[in-house]
């Protein structure tokens, strides 16, 4: 970020909510140099309840950040499986009739499980990190008004009329951009006249309760689905013995639905008394409760003019049950703050803030096709456990499981986070993006644009230290070249390769740090470009390569960065290069894997002599960069 002075009460952007978007947003933001001011309502971060559930792919992306452990410290509970409960063959009460892996093997997870911990202290891993880099969160303010006018400010364009919850102080301040995280009742969609549109018209008034319990019941530390003839209810293991409980209150299909319908306390653990049958629970303690309605909805437009934008609740609401909010708000945080850093650090033209939205819209869309179908099937009295076996025992295999056994099963991919993916665009390559160089590979069931990045287990040849390939380059906004450089005996190709990127008027030469003169010689990430980390890959053992005779010197100055792909790995056992195995690439020649700063598949380019690699990585990366590249130079 340009650091030109400027008035006070100028920000780059304002983030008006801190809960998991507006928090992950300014978090990013904050590290890359930006100022912020980020407001939130309420007078101290969320105390207790809320959302809970940090899905496999957001916690690999919280370790890339250099938070996991943060949050692992206050001992989650961690979810490895789900169990179903349902009906018996005869008799009453409910027994055991499947289990199922939270995140089953064909999912290549480093952490196949969901953690559990309360969004409070969550909240406040974000914000200790926030303060170190010298944000603070203005409590308990709010926003009251604001205007976006590019034609009589097109810098700061955004004008924010800030206000104490209080009504004791005032300011307004001007920005780049104003981020609306407040959650579904958000005052800035409302303002910007954004509908909502409901997927489904049915909608439900949900209790939610946590606590300590003494119960008989055998799982009460797994996750549970619970179908009974008195109603259905949902268990969530917590942090320190706690245990939550989901209980469907109402249903829009009732014939005396009432969307303000509320039960107490005591009620709701009544009828959890009546479902668990034939199993006892009692309440030590209750520690947070809530009914609350749910429906389905997501915001038209999540943006009007690329200025001011919505993220989180205020785009996408949803039933609290599979787990999602936290972990989609994540996502969206993180896919607008990249774009933001690319734009206005002068790396990529503003039209990059237009895949925004259609990415992220796409993504709640499903998720909300999956959680409205999800919530049905919960809601549904299920078949007795006889009438599940008698359809299953003359069907084809899998026709006659309860299906919602089958749409959790379904789901797991999405749910994990590993099944989310992007459709073409600027930055992810597909046969219709604008770069045709018959140099790009197509996409493969392994690798894809729009896709994360595999999985991979490499060593790393500096310290022989065996790594997680994918958390080698941290969260740092820039694109990461994974070239894998294949076997071949001279190599020709890598050397071309470097030699390229070296040309002035190339994608990695066009945006050189104007100081990688002065750049300590242990700076491992950056140390030519603020835009790009090289890491290169070679399919041989460690012992084999050198890197003063393999490796050129430009990818040499990346030497935290140079790996033998030498590890075996379970998902591609016969594989002699196991992570070019699992990106789909030939052994020999290997491939150059671009990946966007969100840890997102962007293209795919062969990797052979001459200049064809780096032809193809210019037309790509010229598709939406600021500069001219392959060609003169200068500015677009």
């Amino acid at each position: 970020m340009a650091t030109q002075q400027r008035p006070e009460n100028y920000y780059d952007i304002v983030i008006v909510g801190a809960g998991p978007v507006g928090l992950m947003l300014s978090t990013c933001l904050a590290r890359w140099g930006y100022k912020i001011k980020h407001i939130d309502n309420r007078a101290e971060p969320t105390p207790t309840g809320r959302a809970d559930g940090i899905q496999p792919r957001s916690l690999d992306l919280l370790r890339n950040m250099g938070l996991k452990s943060a949050i692992m410290a206050h001992k989650p509970a961690r979810v490895y499986e789900v169990a179903f409960w349902d009906p018996p063959k005869r008799g009453k009460g409910i027994v055991r009739t499947g289990t199922w892996a939270s995140c089953p093997s064909f999912i290549d997870a480093r952490y196949p499980f969901t953690t559990l911990l309360h969004q409070g202290l969550i909240e406040r891993v974000f914000i200790a990190d926030l303060e170190k880099n010298g944000v603070q969160v203005q409590r308990p303010w709010t926003i009251k008004g604001f205007t976006s006018d590019e034609k009589a400010n097109p810098e700061y364009p955004v004008e924010v009329r800030l206000e104490h919850v209080d009504g004791t102080s005032s300011e307004t301040v001007r920005a780049k951009y104003l981020f609306g995280g407040e959650g579904a009742r958000s005052f800035i969609r409302d303002q910007l006249k954004i509908g909502i549109t409901h997927k489904d018209p049915i909608a439900y008034v949900w209790g939610v309760m946590d606590g300590v319990v003494k119960t008989d019941f055998p799982d009460i530390k797994m996750k549970c689905t619970i179908h009974s003839e008195h109603g259905s209810i949902m268990v969530i293991p917590r942090e320190n013995n706690m245990v939550r409980l989901y209980i469907q209150i109402a249903s829009s299909t009732d014939a005396d639905f009432n969307p303000r319908k509320t039960s107490t306390a005591e009620e709701v653990q009544a009828t959890a008394k009546r479902i668990l049958q034939p199993y006892s629970i009692e309440w030590e303690r209750v520690e947070w409760y809530s009914v609350y309605p749910i429906g389905q909805g997501i915001a038209d437009k999540y943006t009007l003019d690329h200025r001011v934008f919505l993220g989180g609740d205020s785009c996408h609401t949803h039933s609290p049950k599979a787990g999602q909010g936290m972990n989609t708000a994540f996502l969206d945080a993180l896919n607008l703050a990249w774009k933001i850093h690319a734009v206005e650090a002068g790396f990529a033209q503003r039209k990059l803030l237009e895949t925004y939205e259609p990415e992220r819209k796409e993504v709640a869309e499903t998720l909300l096709s999956f959680d409205n179908k999800y919530a049905k099937l919960f809601s549904q009295r299920p078949p007795a456990a006889a009438d599940v076996e008698a359809a299953t025992s003359s069907a084809a295999p899998d026709e006659g499981e309860n299906a919602f056994v089958k749409t959790f099963k379904e789901s797991c991919s999405f749910t994990s986070g590993y099944g989310v993916f992007y459709r073409a665009n600027d930055v992810n390559w597909s046969p219709s993006h604008p770069a045709q160089s018959r140099a790009f590979l197509p996409p493969t069931p392994r690798l894809a644009p729009g896709r994360l990045l595999p999985n991979a287990t490499v060593t790393r040849v500096t310290d022989a230290n065996v790594v997680h390939l994918e958390q080698e380059v941290p969260l740092n906004g820039s694109f990461r070249l994974f070239v894998f450089a294949g076997n071949t005996p001279d190599n020709r190709a890598l050397a071309d390769l470097a030699a390229g990127m070296a040309r002035k008027s190339s994608f990695y030469a066009s945006f050189a740090r104007p100081d990688a003169d002065t750049i300590s010689h242990h700076e491992k990430h950056n140390p030519h470009s603020r835009f790009f980390t090289v890491c290169t890959v070679f399919a041989k053992p460690r012992a084999a390569v050198e890197v003063a005779r393999d490796v050129p010197p430009l990818l040499a100055r990346y030497l935290d960065h140079v790996y033998a792909d030498d590890v075996w790995d379970r998902q591609v056992p016969d594989a002699r290069a196991s992570a070019h195995a699992k990106m789909g690439l030939d052994a020999e020649r290997g491939g150059v894997v671009v990946v966007r700063p969100d840890g997102y598949v962007g293209a795919v380019v062969r990797l052979e002599e001459g200049g064809a690699t780096v032809e193809a990585l210019n037309e790509y990366f010229g598709s939406f960069v600021t500069r001219r590249l392959g060609g003169e130079g200068g500015k677009l």
